[in-house]
This record gives C-alpha cells, sequence and structure tokens, in this order.
C-alpha cells in the first residue's frame, strides 16, 4: 500500500515580543498564525475498521494539534521566560493575560521547532509527523520537515 501525506491547516491569534531584536518586533504585537500539519502513513486497510481507507481522521488530528498547540496559544503572549521580558509577563498575569513563557526565544522558527516535538509525541506509532508550516502573515513562514532532521 502506498505512503500518504494529509494536511490539517489551523488558525490562532497569538502575541510575542522578540528581546534584543534590534527592530520592530522588539515590542509586543500580535499575529494571525496559520499552521499545517502534515502527516504521512499508510492509509488503513482492515475494512472492519470505522477509519477504513484513512491515514488518520482529520478529527483526531484536530483534537492533538487543538490541546497541544491552538488551545494554549490563541489568544495568549508569548515570552521568552530567560529574559528581562518575565517581568512584563508577570505584570499582564496580574492583570490576568494569558502569558506563556517558554525557553526559547519565539519566532516563527522556534515555535515550530515546539510544535513539532508536541505534535510528534501524540501521534499513532503508525503516523509519522512529515512537516509543518507555520505562517505568521501572508508572505512569511517557518518551515519544518522531518526529513531535515532524522
Amino acid at each position: 500500500m502506498s505512503k500518504i501525506r494529509i494536511t490539517k491547516q489551523f488558525s490562532f491569534e497569538t502575541g510575542h515580543a522578540l528581546y534584543g531584536y534590534d527592530g520592530k518586533c522588539k515590542n509586543v504585537h500580535g499575529h494571525s498564525y496559520h499552521l499545517f500539519v502534515t502527516v504521512i502513513g499508510i492509509p488503513i486497510s482492515d475494512s472492519t475498521n470505522v477509519k477504513f481507507g484513512m491515514v488518520i481522521d482529520f478529527g483526531d488530528l484536530k483534537k492533538i494539534v487543538k490541546e497541544e498547540i491552538v488551545d494554549v496559544f490563541d489568544h495568549a503572549t508569548v515570552f521568552n521566560k530567560n529574559t528581562p521580558h518575565v517581568e512584563l509577563a508577570r505584570e499582564l498575569e496580574a492583570r490576568d493575560h494569558n502569558v506563556l513563557l517558554v525557553d526559547y526565544q519565539p519566532t516563527s522558527e522556534m515555535m515550530v521547532i515546539d510544535f513539532a516535538e508536541k505534535i510528534k509525541q501524540r501521534l499513532p506509532e503508525t503516523i509519522k509527523l512529515h512537516s509543518l508550516r507555520l505562517s505568521e502573515t501572508t508572505s512569511s513562514f517557518a518551515e519544518w520537515y522531518a526529513s531535515d532532521n532524522e
């Protein structure tokens, strides 16, 4: 049986700031992110299985990505916890804002690496994460490919 890739798209709104950056992105700002998740596997060949013919049910993939990424990052502000931005984060949290403190500079590049690790841990053994594309604007995106990271 042939290996097939399937892709599901997700959207979420997230704010961030890049500590130490030499441009406008050092300021707190936000993006309407679009995340494309592509997995690869062999469609289920057991005709008695309710998922017959599927690599993975789109609903099952949605559940994983929603729980690990969308529900966590949507309408949150992300800061690198290893910078003085932690002070701003504490102030926002005190005002009941949703703040995420991460171990990395919250660029699209670093976020997509984080997302890949989270998604890979939740996929069934028979399904592999093939690639992610995280768009922060209509013309700017970061991509992660399993083949580049073997």
